[in-house]
């Protein structure tokens, strides 16, 4: 630890202060990097006299850091390798929604365009779209105007603003210039990493930094879910780095996050998590999202993942299992001969699962039977069965799915099962999606079934998909237990639009989810046919008075 002996040098404040990065010691990683207390200074005293607050309730203020952002900051910038130049190359900031990222973002921008002496600098902010790019460089650019000396400096301009001096610039791009070149980076701002679609533009922008003599690049970002992608990429390497597994003096690692194992609904927690906690982000804010999420399941892996930073399994869990299985009463399926029913048919691929999922609308105690119905080629069931241990045969051996010969879908099969099924049940009418259909589509309509055609987008599946949301909130429903749409039904993840519609994601969800779609599509037309819930008067009759 050869920087420990430049501790005595240092004020007690700079060595708290420095210490502030959660779970990381800049000292003992630091090798023969020592800190300069006037560098470390500059950019606090930047943010300070030159930057103003340009959004929110504080937009006018000066822009007065606050104690994790002093020490990011002067990290960040005070540490110098022997030759004079920053230590740090890479920095990772993990820090949740509503901590003012961007803010303190646009403020790094400004402060090495103006204070690097960097000759033609170029600063880059890096984002998944225009919109998102361009969110940073905004707010910079506002910041240039609301102050004298930086506009005497710096000419704002659409899409850039450039130094007076040397013409250094800074400037925003997305991920549509990816595959282009001429780039020759000092400082890229890589900002909410986790919805870059791919890691090109990081790849494009990071190689350009090789002329540079103190090139950085930052990436600041919320928590992406658990899949494989530049985002999750970084954090682990940031992790590692903080935790000591790897030595790597040159890359600083901020990590703001509540862990897998807290109580995410706890006021405690969530102080953990956002740094800016009862300053920018208000509590009763953060408590409304929370209990958002204890009323949706379809919220809480997003309250979890962009309030907390916790890495989830998918990107929106939909339904709580613990919810799901207060569900399973039992019923016998033959209680249920000739009764109405509607039924949803996703064929899915040739390959793979077909479900038919029949829901008969409130019929034991007001509740909602699911009677679901799975095939799969026998070929394809052992090699997953034996390949991802998904319990195929052992599924099959409980006669909760029909193994059909072959490694593709019999829909013979299928078509027969259906018709035998419409003898016993009486079955109003059958939605399916269009995909893979037509024959079997067309057979069953000779075979005197109602088949009616279902989208898929959340103009369809919106409203059904919250129905049976509800239904099992509320214990409405009941499935009787079934492994295999019970398995489906841990796997679905669902997507989110701007107005708050939902529908099941094949692409986002873990595994198979078709039975759930079978039934949300049955669900669906229950709903177009307006089928009635029993009334109170229908239960008790009338009172008279």
């Amino acid at each position: 630890m050869e920087s420990q002996t430049n501790l005595p040098a240092l004020e007690t404040e700079w060595i708290d202060l420095l210490g502030k990065i959660p779970g990381y010691d800049p000292f003992t990683t630091a090798r023969d990097c020592i800190f300069d207390a006037k560098a470390g200074a500059l950019p606090l005293k930047f943010f300070d006299a030159c930057l103003t607050h340009v959004k929110g309730k504080m937009a006018g203020g000066a822009f007065n850091l606050m104690p994790w952002q002093k020490a990011i900051m002067a990290n960040m910038f005070g540490w110098k390798r022997p030759d004079g130049t920053r230590r740090y190359r890479e920095a990772f900031i993990l820090v949740p929604r509503k901590n003012g990222k961007s803010s303190m973002a646009a403020g790094i921008g400004l402060f090495v365009l103006c204070m690097d002496d960097e000759p033609g600098a170029e600063v880059y902010c890096a984002a998944a779209d225009r919109s998102q790019a361009g969110l940073v460089f905004e707010i910079a650019k506002e910041m240039v105007l609301a102050d004298k000396c930086l506009r005497d400096r710096f000419k704002p301009y659409r899409g850039s603003i450039i130094k007076n001096s040397d013409r250094s610039f800074f400037k925003p791009v997305s991920a549509d210039v990816a595959t282009k070149h001429g780039f020759n980076s000092h400082l890229v701002i890589a900002d909410e990493v986790h919805a870059m679609p791919n890691r090109n533009l990081i790849d494009v922008l990071t190689t350009s930094q090789g002329a540079r003599t103190q090139p950085l690049t930052i990436y600041i970002t919320t928590s992406d879910y658990d899949r494989e992608s530049i985002c999750n990429e970084k954090y682990d390497y940031a992790c590692k780095v903080r935790d000591g597994i790897i030595d790597d003096p040159y890359f600083l690692p901020v990590i703001y996050e509540a862990s897998p194992q807290d109580d995410w609904r706890s006021p405690d927690v969530w102080r953990k998590a956002n740094p800016c906690f009862g300053v920018s982000l208000q509590e009763e804010y953060v408590r409304r999202e929370c209990q958002k999420a204890m009323e949706s399941p379809s919220y809480e892996n997003t309250f979890k993942r962009l309030q907390l930073n916790v890495k989830t399994e998918q990107d929106v869990r939909w339904l709580a299992m613990d919810k799901w299985d207060a569900c399973n009463d039992y019923f016998d399926p033959e209680s249920l001969f000739g009764k109405e029913c509607y039924g949803g048919l996703d064929l899915a691929s040739t390959s793979d699962v077909s479900a038919l999922s029949l829901v008969f609308p409130n019929v034991i105690d007001g509740k909602s039977v699911i009677l679901p119905f799975f095939w799969i080629p026998s070929v394809t069931a052992m090699d997953r069965a034996r390949k991802d241990r998904i319990p195929y045969d052992a599924w099959a051996k409980q006669m909760r799915i029909t193994l059909t010969t072959g490694n593709v879908a019999d829909y013979d099969v299928i078509r027969r099962d259906i018709v035998k099924l419409s003898e016993k049940y009486k079955i109003k009418e059958i939605a399916f999606d269009r995909w893979n259909a037509t024959q079997l589509v067309n057979q069953l309509v000779g075979d005197g079934i109602s088949m009616v055609q279902f989208g898929q987008g959340y103009i369809s599946m919106s409203a059904p998909s919250k129905d049976l949301e509800k239904m099992i909130l509320s214990e409405m429903v009941i499935h009787g237990g079934n492994p295999v749409l019970r398995w489906m039904a841990s796997n679905v993840s669902v997507e989110m639009d701007a107005a708050g519609n939902i529908k099941p994601s094949r692409s986002k969800s873990s595994e198979k989810i078709d039975g759930i779609v079978a039934t949300i599509m049955a669900l669906g037309r229950i709903q177009t046919k307006a089928v009635k819930r029993p009334s109170v008067y229908e239960k008790r009759g009338l009172l008279v008075l």
